[in-house]
């Protein structure tokens, strides 16, 4: 019986705690009756706050990403946008089996990961246009391109239906370079590096 307790527990606190506001519709309402500068400003600070924890904490992987997104951003927005749908699907179909047998097992974990990922990866994404920006004004600083980012993220709240478009090409950027950084094929870690044979001996 202590693991169901557990879990049960551990489901109200999740539901209460971890699960974003874009699952609830009672939170989107909330979001949109906010003013356009609460939004901008919320946006603005959520964005600059985990991009510099993140690209703090994971100072080889997020880089990479952003490199990536810059690097090939049609690739990963072709990867991106059906990752972004699938990842999102599963989110929301985890959320929604939570008052479930099945989802107390299974449905928290599902929203815990969706819920940590997608924010991660779309601010990487924000971060990616951001420094994409910070070149053309002259500045190819990765944190330049988490300040313009954060700017471009806190600008596009001012409209919840440019919040929601910005979104979804940031996460989709952020989703598809994630993806290709995790699973790049021919096990090098720069796009320069390349196996060579060994000269022939004499």
């Amino acid at each position: 019986m202590w693991p169901a307790d557990f879990y049960t527990g551990f489901e109200i606190a999740a539901v209460e705690w971890v699960v974003p506001l874009a699952l609830s519709g009672v939170g989107f309402e909330t979001y949109q009756t906010l003013g356009a500068l609460e939004r901008a400003g919320i946006q603005f600070g959520a964005t600059l706050v985990v991009a510099m924890v993140f690209l703090g904490l994971a100072q080889g992987y997020g880089p990479k990403t952003v490199g990536t997104s810059r690097r090939s951003p049609v690739i990963s927005l072709c990867i991106g946008l059906p990752g972004l749908l699938i990842v999102s699907g599963i989110t929301a179909t985890g959320y929604l089996i939570i008052g479930t047998s099945l989802g107390t097992f299974f449905g928290i974990p599902v929203v815990i990961i969706g819920a940590t990922v997608l924010p991660i990866l779309t601010v990487l994404g924000f971060v990616a246009i951001g420094q994409s920006i910070a070149t053309r004004l002259g500045r190819d600083q990765l944190w330049a391109g988490v300040i313009v980012g954060s700017v471009l993220s806190g600008l596009v709240g001012v409209s919840v239906a440019t919040t929601i478009l910005a979104a979804i090409v940031a996460g989709a950027l952020g989703v598809g370079a994630g993806v290709r950084v995790l699973f790049r094929s021919g096990g090098t870690t720069q796009p320069d590096e390349r196996t060579v044979p060994p000269a022939n001996k004499i």
